[in-house]
Parts: C-alpha cells; structure tokens; sequence
C-alpha cells in the first residue's frame, strides 16, 4: 500500500541586506526555489557631497554602496577602481567604469591587491566608504607606502524593527528558516532586533547562512547551525543554502 507523499515546503529565506540588494539577492532565492522575505536590517542613505578628486590616481571601493554613493554625486568615471569583491566590481562596470581590479572580497586582500598594482594606484587612492568600516584600508595602504585617503558618502541606517513577515516566519516552528547574513555588522543587528521582539529562543529553529566566518562568528550561536559561504558572493551563499537545504 502506497503513502501519500507529504507536500515539501520550499525553505524561506530571510533576506537581510539593504535595497537594492535585498531584491537581487530575493531573486536569487527565487531561482533556486526558495521563498525569499525581505526584510532589510539596515538602510543606506547616500549624502549629497561632491567627492574630492585632488591628488586621486585611483579609486577604492569596499562595498557596492559606495560605487552608487560615488556615482550619484560624480560623473568622473576615468580613474581606475580598485573593488573589494566581484559584486562591488559589478556595481562599478555598471556605473560606468572601464578600469576595474578587483581583490578578494575583503579589506585585508584590497590593500594586499592595490599594493601588488602601485602603478595603477597612480598618485594615490581615494576610499570611497560609509560611516561604519570593517578594516582601515587607508592605514593599511599607508603601510605599504601608497598614499591614500578617505571620503565619506554615505551610511547605513539600522532598522527599527524586523519586517512582520519576517517576525512571522521566526514565530512559525513548521518553517525551514534560513537567513542570509552578509556582514558582521548585519549579523549583530539581526540577532538585537530578533531579541528586541522577543523572539531569540527562535533562533534555535533557523539556519544562519554566513559570508564569512566572520560572520558567522558575529550571528552568534543561538543558531539550529551556522553555514559559511565557499565564496563570497550572493550566488555561492544561494547555492550554500540549495545545497544544505537538499542534504
């Protein structure tokens, strides 16, 4: 006598990065068959200031939102771009920009990666960053002996609260919860607006999907477990979910 199979339910996955992020990263998960809902632990607000360009012989960008700050306030698109990662380095192809070199998705590999290229640095590298920093890519520059400086163009805006879907889905113990987790400082915000609601025992019933093992280091180990990136880029974090979802 035959079984009725019992219907799978897709895993939910909540999406914790910024705008536009957030809805390229949902895609992703969509692709893979997953439910992605969005709710962001953070917003960028991009100032409205000039960049400095004196003395820059090369631009330096630690996130994709700084590509976006740079270029809501500057047409200047000569320079040669040094990029954190692959991500960052296609905000800057899409924002226009030719020249891109791109390390390996940290602050440690970009100066290691500028200082391998002093002749592209030129007469020096301007660090295009927001308020909150993981590293200093200036000092580390200065280290090498490369001139280097920063401007600041925009910042992250920690939310208030979790979206209710998302406070919904904590609460749900039927749920296949994951959630993705992209920085450390995503990772801290998480788990205080998780606890803010009063839902940090319901930790214990999601799997984090982490970076970086700094990352996961930051989410903490209230977690069902932890999972780390083989790469990092939004694509190897959905293919870490697809993967342990299966397994």
């Amino acid at each position: 006598m035959f079984q009725e199979a019992r219907p799978v339910t897709a895993p939910r996955v909540i999406v914790t990065r910024p705008e536009p992020d957030a809805g390229a990263f949902a895609g992703l998960c969509r692709a893979h068959g997953f439910e992605p809902i969005v709710s962001p632990v953070m917003a960028i607000e991009i100032e409205k200031t000039t960049p400095d360009l004196s003395g820059a012989g090369a631009l330096a960008f630690t996130s994709a939102n700084g590509v976006r700050a740079f270029a809501a306030n500057s047409g200047a698109r000569d320079l040669p771009v040094f990029a954190v990662g692959q991500a960052t380095a296609e905000a800057a192809k899409a924002a226009g920009f030719a020249d891109i070199h791109v390390a390996g998705g940290d602050v440690d590999s970009l100066a290691e990666h500028i200082a391998s290229e002093k002749e592209s640095a030129g007469t020096g590298v301007l660090h295009i960053a927001g308020e909150a920093r993981a590293g200093d890519l200036v000092a580390l520059l200065e280290k090498s002996g490369i001139p280097a400086r920063r401007q600041t163009l925009y910042r992250a805006v920690p939310a208030e609260a979790l979206d209710n879907a998302a406070l919904a889905a904590l609460n749900d113990e039927k749920a296949d919860l994951w959630v993705s987790l992209f920085s450390p400082r995503t990772a801290r915000l998480f788990v205080t607006l998780a606890e803010r609601a009063g839902l940090a025992p319901a930790l214990g019933r999601a799997r984090a999907a982490c970076l970086s093992e700094a990352v996961a280091e930051a989410a903490g180990t209230r977690w069902r477990s932890r999972h780390i990136a083989a790469e990092r880029t939004a694509e190897s974090l959905a293919a870490l979910i697809a993967a342990q979802s299966q397994a």
